[in-house]
C-alpha cells in the first residue's frame, strides 16, 4: 500500500501541474492576461427584468443603452427564457428587445447583459432643442408653480443658476412653501416635478437615465441626471448635489424622454442591475465570449456565471488566499490566533471598512464586549443565554458606532454592517473564557497573532495582480490547494520555536 505521504505528494503534484496548466491555457490560447497593466477596465452590466403572470400574452419591451459619453459596447446577450425574442428600432437612433409570449404561468426573469469600456470622455452628442408644454395642474398646484418659477428668475441670471438654484430649494431642510406644497401634492416624481418646472420655465429639459457604476452592486436601479439647453449647450446637473457634469463612474442608459421597460400581460415588474469590472484588453473579452462554446470543457471562467453571482465570486475566490496565508503563518511561523480561520473572516472585513478603520472598530467592539462578558459571568447564566447577549451587545455597539460616526461625517466607519457579528461575538465568548482558564497574557497573545494573520492575509489579498489572477483563472486555487496539502505533512521547526530554543542551539 502507498505511504500517505507519498499519495499527498502525487495528489498535490498533479493539482499543482493542473492549476498551472490550465493557466497557461487560457494566457496563450484565449489570450487571457497574466498581468493586470496589460488591459482596460472593461464593465459588464446585467439587466434583469422580473415579473409575474397575469391575463392574457406578455409583452415585453426594454430600451438599449445608446454608448453615449465615449463608452464603446465590446458584447451584448439575451436571455430569451422560452420567449419570442427581437431587437427593433424604436426611433430617433434607439432600439429596443422585445420578448413575446402568448401566456405564462410562473414568475419569470429575462436577463441583457453587455460588456462595454470608456474609450474617450466625449461629451454627450447634440439633441433637438424642445420645451415641453407645460402640464396641466389644479389651481392650488398651477398658482404655486408659477410663484416658484417667478422667484427663481427673480433670484437668477440665466437657465444655468436657475436650475442649480431649484435643485437647492427642492432638497433643502426647510423649502420655500411653494416648493414645499408642491413636493407634497405633486402626483409625481421630484424628477418629473423638475422637469415641469423647466417646462414652465421654458427652458428646454429632460432626464438622462443611466447605472452608477460600483463594482460588485447588486440589485441597483437605474439613476436619474438633469439635462438642459442654456441657449448654447447642453449641461448635465445632478438632481441631488446641483453638480455639474457627467459622472466618470454613471454610465448612460438613455437620454430623453420614455420609458426604460415596458410591460403588457404582467405584474410586479422591476428592471435591476448587476455590475462587476475587470481589467482586460477589449479584443480578449470579445475573443473569450465567441469562443465559450468551443472551449467549454477547459475554459473554466467566472464570465459564464450571472453578473451578480460574479460579483458575489470576485470576494469568494480571495478567502483561498487568506486561508493559505493563515497556513503559512501558523504552520511555518508558528503565529497563536483565536480559532483557525477567525482571521480570515476579519481580513475579509477588512477589504469593505479598510485597514485602519477595521482595526479600530474591531478592538472597540472587542474590548467593550469583554467588558460586558465578564459582568454576565458573575450572573451565572447558562451558555445559550449568555453568547446570545453578547451578540446583541455587539450589534448595539455597531449601531451606536454606525449612528457616532454618520454625525461626525466618518463614512468608512458606516461598513460596521459588514463585520460576521456572530464571529465577534464568539470571539468575545472564546477570549473571555480563555482569560478565566489561561489568563490575560495567553489572551493578548492570541488576539495579536489573530489580528496580525488578519492584516497580512489583508494586505496580500489588497494586492491588485492577487485579484486579478483568483478572478481571470480561478484554476490557480487548485495549485493553492495543493501547496496547502505539501504543507499540511510538515512536521519540523516553526520560526517561533527556534527563536525560543535559540539558546540550546548557541550552547551547541
Amino acid at each position: 500500500m502507498m505511504h500517505p505521504r507519498v499519495q499527498i505528494g502525487l495528489v498535490a503534484t498533479l493539482l499543482i501541474a493542473f492549476g498551472i496548466g490550465l493557466t497557461l491555457y487560457k494566457a496563450t490560447r484565449l489570450g487571457l492576461p497574466l498581468l493586470p497593466g496589460e488591459s482596460r477596465e472593461v464593465w459588464t452590466i446585467e439587466s434583469k427584468i422580473s415579473f409575474k403572470p397575469s391575463s392574457g400574452p406578455v409583452d415585453i419591451e426594454l430600451k438599449l443603452p445608446q454608448s453615449l459619453g465615449g463608452w464603446v459596447t465590446l458584447e451584448e446577450h439575451f436571455a430569451s427564457s422560452g420567449f419570442g425574442f427581437s431587437v427593433e428600432d424604436v426611433g430617433s437612433g434607439r432600439s429596443a428587445a422585445r420578448w413575446t409570449r402568448q401566456s405564462l404561468d410562473h414568475p419569470t426573469t429575462l436577463y441583457y447583459k453587455i460588456q462595454a469600456y470608456r474609450a474617450n470622455e466625449d461629451a454627450l452628442p447634440e439633441y433637438p432643442t424642445r420645451v415641453d408644454s407645460p402640464p396641466r395642474l389644479k389651481a392650488d398646484q398651477l398658482a404655486a408653480m408659477e410663484r416658484l418659477v417667478e422667484v427663481l428668475k427673480e433670484r437668477s441670471t440665466g437657465p444655468e443658476s436657475l436650475v442649480k438654484l431649484m435643485i437647492q430649494q427642492l432638497n433643502r431642510d426647510d423649502p420655500d412653501p411653494d416648493a414645499e406644497f408642491l413636493m407634497g401634492s405633486y402626483s409625481g416624481t421630484r424628477d418629473s416635478l423638475m422637469l415641469d418646472v423647466m417646462s414652465f420655465a421654458e427652458i428646454p429639459a429632460h432626464l438622462v437615465r443611466g447605472v452608477q457604476l460600483q463594482d460588485g452592486r447588486r440589485r441597483q436601479q437605474l439613476s436619474s441626471l438633469l439635462e438642459i439647453y442654456d441657449g448654447d449647450r447642453w449641461l448635465v446637473f445632478n438632481p441631488d448635489t446641483g453638480s455639474m457634469g457627467l459622472p466618470d463612474d454613471f454610465y448612460v442608459w438613455q437620454r430623453g424622454p420614455g420609458a426604460v421597460l415596458r410591460v403588457v400581460g404582467a405584474r410586479d415588474s422591476r428592471l435591476e442591475f448587476a455590475l462587476v469590472n475587470n481589467r482586460l484588453p477589449a479584443k480578449t473579452v470579445v475573443s473569450m465570449e465567441q469562443q465559450s462554446e468551443n472551449f467549454a470543457l477547459l475554459d473554466f471562467s467566472i464570465y459564464a456565471l450571472p453578473v451578480e453571482q460574479q460579483g458575489i465570486f470576485k470576494g469568494l475566490l480571495l478567502i483561498p488566499v487568506a486561508a493559505f496565508v493563515v497556513v503559512v503563518l501558523r504552520l511555518l511561523v508558528g503565529i497563536k490566533t483565536s480559532g483557525t480561520f477567525m482571521p480570515v473572516l476579519i481580513a475579509l472585513a477588512f477589504l469593505q471598512t479598510t485597514l485602519w478603520v477595521g482595526l479600530a472598530i474591531f478592538l472597540v467592539i472587542v474590548s467593550v464586549g469583554l467588558w460586558i462578558r465578564s459582568w454576565l459571568s458573575h450572573l451565572n447564566l447558562l451558555l445559550v443565554a449568555r453568547v446570545s447577549a453578547v451578540v446583541i451587545v455587539v450589534i448595539l455597539l455597531m449601531a451606536a458606532m454606525a449612528v457616532l460616526s454618520y454625525r461626525l461625517g466618518l463614512d468608512q466607519a458606516l461598513t460596521v454592517t459588514f463585520f460576521p457579528i456572530i464571529i465577534l461575538a464568539w470571539t468575545v465568548e472564546r477570549m473571555s473564557i480563555l482569560w478565566e482558564e489561561e489568563g490575560g497574557r495567553e489572551v493578548l497573545m492570541q488576539g495579536g497573532g489573530s489580528l496580525i494573520v488578519a492584516v497580512l492575509a489583508y494586505l496580500v489579498m489588497s494586492i491588485g495582480v492577487v485579484a486579478h489572477l483568483t478572478f481571470n483563472f480561478p484554476e490557480l486555487l487548485l495549485s493553492l490547494l495543493g501547496l496547502v496539502l505539501l504543507l499540511g505533512k510538515y512536521t519540523g521547526y516553526r520560526l517561533s520555536e527556534l527563536y525560543r530554543f535559540r539558546e540550546l542551539v548557541n550552547q551547541k
